[in-house]
């Protein structure tokens, strides 16, 4: 596949976003921009929140896996879904009775606003690390296959990406997402079949022979309970499934403003129950393409590439395919880096907005919409900043190591909305701040520990942890005779 093919499909699909976010997005207000005016309707919500759920790391990272983790992801996604379950019916209810825009405002309710303030700011690092690098995953990708080809820096690829997303978000908000991300699951979800379709014909299979060859595969197995110190272990897997889900779904501003934008109580709860199971019908399609990836590299001679995030590039792009499996492979991936992209930076805006600045009890409308804006234009920059220093320290154990401080960044959060739903307490939140960060700190050195001294492995369960080094802290500062 060309540069020239790679640059055609990219700048058609654009077009066609832009289009889609335009009509969508005219006429929209604040309201539009941070709820969608609560007008969005179930199905249009779960349509937008498939893409929104899988970024571009999804759709070249989950597939490579399957030569190390074999199908023990799902083991993760089965507690994606009781997870889900908590969201529909704990923590959606929660946040429609209180009619926030900003889920950090039921902090600023329950214990104060430097909580408040200590939420909306660890949000803000997290979303910035975490959707940048899933940007620059695919940006890496985009610069081999077109912007080396030209002559041009790593530098100008972020900024022309990260250009169209501010363009296309800048007036809509939510209220364009809900219309684009709908198409970008289409997108997605059809550059997927096809893959898969085109990658088992190039292995001569039919349905049923495909079927049968990835299930007696050894990459295709799911459970494993035979060590516990491992970190592929199924409880702690099913577990850290559980509360990655809800800290990451549930107490993220960038995945609960979909449904937010619901009109009821009701649209959202649908639309979270069949996101779940779109979720696990998707993730298991994701992880059968990784298994024929393998193989046909195996059948037709083709080099696996070190780094296993390049082996749905390498197989679409240089397997001797046809020319659409190239193109099917890139709309999906920019697709759905576009989603997350546009999803974070709609999402930064609007925290930083209503909670950091309290823009909307601080401004009259037209005041709030060019602090918006202006917002929007520098959360925009400083993701595109943050993606070019992934570049200038680019190698894996970096990269891996600046997954865990986004990971690590949610412990707090999960905490201080445990803390607050669990109990009646009131605490004194002027050590929310230190109580925030000592507990990442704790849960690295926890990590660390029992490495090195037991020999245990502290995966995604790292997060348990740090959520419960919060609520101790908490539980410290509780106000005396106050609940």
């Amino acid at each position: 596949m060309t540069s020239a093919a790679v640059i055609v499909t990219v700048v058609a699909y654009i077009a066609i976003l832009f289009a889609v976010s335009y009509f969508s997005g005219r006429r929209s207000d604040n309201e539009g921009f941070f709820v969608g005016n609560h007008r969005t309707t179930w199905y249009m919500a779960a349509a937008a929140m498939v893409s929104a759920a899988m970024s571009g790391v999804t759709f070249i990272s989950v597939p490579g896996s399957v030569a190390t983790d074999s199908f023990s992801y799902m083991q993760m996604v089965m507690g994606f879904t009781v997870g889900q379950f908590i969201l529909a019916f704990v923590l959606v209810p929660l946040f429609y009775r209180r009619r926030v825009v900003s889920l950090y405002q039921y902090l600023d309710d329950r214990f104060g606003v430097t909580a408040h303030k200590t939420g909306a700011w660890f949000f803000l690092v997290s979303k910035v690390l975490g959707a940048s690098l899933k940007i620059y995953v695919v940006c890496a990708v985009m610069q081999l296959l077109v912007f080396d080809s030209y002559g041009l820096p790593f530098v100008s690829n972020v900024a022309i990406t990260m250009f169209f997303v501010w363009i296309y978000t800048d007036r809509g908000g939510v209220r364009s997402l809900i219309w684009t991300d709908t198409l970008k699951t289409v997108c997605l979800v059809s550059s997927l079949i096809l893959s898969i379709v085109f990658i088992a014909r190039g292995l001569g299979f039919s349905f049923g022979e495909m079927v049968a060859a990835v299930d007696a595969s050894s990459c295709s197995r799911v459970f494993f309970f035979d060590d516990p110190s491992s970190s592929r272990y199924f409880w702690k897997m099913f577990w850290s499934g559980v509360f990655v889900l809800v800290a990451m779904t549930g107490l993220d501003q960038d995945m609960m403003q979909l449904n937010l934008s619901c009109r009821s109580q009701r649209d959202a709860k649908i639309n979270i129950m069949i996101t779940a199971f779109s979720q696990i019908v998707i993730l298991i399609m994701f992880l059968t393409l990784g298994v024929l990836l393998y193989m046909y590299a195996d059948r037709t001679g083709l080099a696996i590439p070190e780094k296993s995030d390049q082996m749905f590039a390498q197989v679409a792009v240089n397997g001797g395919l046809p020319m659409i499996v190239g193109v099917v492979f890139v709309l999906g991936l920019i697709s759905s880096t576009y989603s997350s992209a546009g999803s974070a930076v709609t999402a930064l805006t609007t925290s930083f907005t209503v909670d950091i600045l309290d823009g909307p009890k601080r401004y009259d409308e037209r005041r709030l919409t060019r602090v918006r804006r202006t917002v929007h234009i520098a959360m925009a920059v400083l993701m595109g900043c943050a993606i070019t220093v992934f570049d200038m320290i680019s190698n894996e154990s970096v990269i891996n190591l600046m997954y865990k401080v986004v990971s690590y960044t949610y412990g707090p959060l999960l905490g201080m909305f445990a803390f607050g739903m669990l109990t009646e307490y009131r605490i004194d939140d002027r050590y929310m701040p230190a109580i925030a960060v000592l507990s990442p700190l704790l849960s690295a050195l926890l990590q660390y520990s029992a490495a090195e001294y037991f020999d245990y492995a502290i995966g995604f369960e790292l997060l348990i942890y740090n959520a419960v080094f919060t609520m101790v802290g908490m539980s410290l500062c509780i106000k005396r005779d106050a609940k």
